[in-house]
């Protein structure tokens, strides 16, 4: 798998071990029960995957450090990943997080109004390739973590919407390291993640690095 990854990465050597010694070392951290210097309890590094800890990149180690004017999210599911990278935008920032389920509608709005992000957080409901060329705006910032057969569209979507300098994250990239087994014919997932890391890695306009956090990280 770290080799395969290594495939992925098309930033210069020296950024990619730069990033992933900033990952090792909180990473670290958790597993010693370190808690980051800023001891504000909302800051702790350490929240919760299912019934596994695991620590709070997005907003922690990328949202906080940029401290974004504009995000975009496409894959709101509960709110929480919104909520996370929320913390970083600067007073004034607009967080717009996309999702196609109507359903959850009601219980992303109740943690965002919980959380006391709720002005910050603009919502929109359906395809987010419908939606986001009708945005207005650039991103400082974009966090991809849906449909994981249309990330290729999604990510050429968020381009037209983004500057030099904007990060764009994508999550479940290793896709619980079914990237390097044998490939199934039916599953159009993995099949769609392993042209599109491999796209990243050849593709001029960016500069890739994958961390291996979680489901794979790729920033």
């Amino acid at each position: 798998l770290k080799a395969w990854m290594q495939t992925c990465q098309s930033a210069p050597e020296i950024r990619v071990r730069l990033v992933l010694e900033v990952a090792g070392a909180v990473h670290h951290a958790h597993q010693k029960g370190v808690i980051h210097r800023d001891l504000n309890p909302a800051n702790i590094v350490i929240t919760m995957d299912g019934d596994r800890p695991v620590p709070r990149v997005i907003d922690f180690g990328i949202s906080r450090m940029l401290q974004p004017r504009r995000i975009l999210e496409i894959g709101t599911y509960t709110g929480y990943s919104a909520i996370c990278l929320a913390e970083g935008l600067r007073k004034e920032g607009k967080l717009h997080t996309i999702d196609i389920n109507e359903e959850l509608c009601d219980i992303q709005q109740r943690y965002f109004q919980k959380s006391g992000y709720g002005h910050n957080i603009v919502q929109h409901i359906g395809d987010a390739l419908k939606i986001i060329p009708t945005l207005d705006t650039v991103f400082d910032l974009v966090f991809i973590d849906a449909d994981k057969t249309s990330y290729d569209d999604y990510f050429e979507c968020v381009m037209k919407k983004t500057r030099p300098g904007s990060i764009i994250l994508s999550d479940n990239v290793l896709w619980s390291g079914k990237v390097v087994e044998p490939l199934d014919a039916k599953d159009k997932a993995t099949e769609s993640l392993l042209k599109y890391n491999k796209k990243l890695r050849e593709d001029p306009r960016v500069e890739t690095v994958l961390l291996p956090i979680r489901d794979g990280l790729t920033l």
